[in-house]
């Protein structure tokens, strides 16, 4: 009978991504630069988000973004039109940004003059939460009309972020979003991640946000 050979692709894949990964931070952390991996749903607010960030912190830190989207331009566009750097990542099908299109990005990214480079990555809770793109923080986006059980659904993306930013807190008056049901399922998946509840239509809880990038920025530096 003929010998069969199992050759594990995926696991090749993640393995040569983490590497390509590694040196990314490395090359951060070299140019003192602190690199964000937000991830979400589409249409959870990851755009409105990074808006209402440059506003907030534009001033004091030197930002650039990587957009990834599978087709279009359109919010790199939005964010460019702030004065921010911003680098399109369009993956023609590919469902995520792995660590060599991140590399890609940076290159057309003059590091020396940045502080903190965000990543809104392609939008979706499957595949981003796979692939490491060397950033230094993960956050991701569920926003209240998604509803409370995608942490049930998803666990990995809740798993791998170290912190949960809950959007569009303005609609939780008269849903049925249960917000202590979902704190409780994202803490058992991982006790150590950071919430943060934020409407970006109304601004409220932003500071909180904003507070938190600000410091894990600066620590980032000492």
């Amino acid at each position: 009978m003929t010998q069969i050979r199992l050759i594990d692709i995926k696991k090749d894949i993640l393995a040569e991504n983490r590497m390509e990964a590694d040196e990314i931070r490395q090359k951060l952390r070299g140019n003192g630069v602190f690199m964000l991996n937000v991830m979400s749903s589409p249409g959870s607010g990851k755009t409105s988000l990074l808006l209402r960030t440059i506003a907030a912190l534009g001033k004091e830190l030197r930002m650039g973004v990587i957009e990834g989207d599978i087709e279009s331009s359109v919010d790199a566009e939005k964010i460019a039109r702030t004065g921010t750097p911003a680098v399109q990542l369009r993956t023609g099908g590919a469902c995520h940004l792995d660590a060599p299109m991140i590399g890609a990005a940076l290159n057309e990214l003059n590091l020396a003059e940045l502080d903190l480079v965000i990543i809104e990555n392609v939008g979706n809770l499957v595949c981003p939460a796979e692939f490491d793109t060397g950033s230094t923080l993960s956050a991701v986006i569920l926003s209240v009309p998604e509803g409370d059980d995608k942490p049930l659904k998803y666990p990995l993306i809740f798993t791998v972020c170290q912190v949960l930013i809950i959007n569009k807190t303005d609609y939780l008056e008269g849903s049925d979003f249960d917000l202590a049901a979902l704190k409780d399922r994202v803490y058992r998946l991982n006790p150590e991640i950071r919430i943060v509840e934020v409407s970006c239509k109304t601004g409220n809880g932003m500071e909180s946000w904003t507070d938190l990038l600000r410091k894990e920025v600066a620590d980032n530096r000492d």
